[in-house]
């Protein structure tokens, strides 16, 4: 099984993103997941880690939160451990 972390800026407020992707995480992925964390963290940061591999980090998507693209990122390592 799979477990996500999702570490999001706190004082940037980027909470609403994380909860809504975790949300997204656990109705498209739901049983096939161990877990989708929310860690609260600083300094601009949103990261995705997926079985301690980061796979998406804001910085190198020019500050983009694609929930699709994160969405078929996680789907293609989800279905990878399948």
């Amino acid at each position: 099984m799979t477990e996500v972390n999702i570490e999001y800026c706190v004082p940037c407020g980027l909470r609403d993103h994380a909860v809504e992707t975790q949300e997204t995480l656990l109705d498209e992925f739901g049983q096939d997941l161990d877990g989708v964390r929310l860690q609260p963290g600083h300094g601009g940061v949103f990261k995705i880690q997926v079985d301690d591999d980061l796979v998406w980090d804001k910085d190198e998507h020019r500050g983009d939160i694609d929930l699709e693209a994160i969405t078929e990122t996680i789907h293609d390592r989800v279905h990878a451990h399948a």
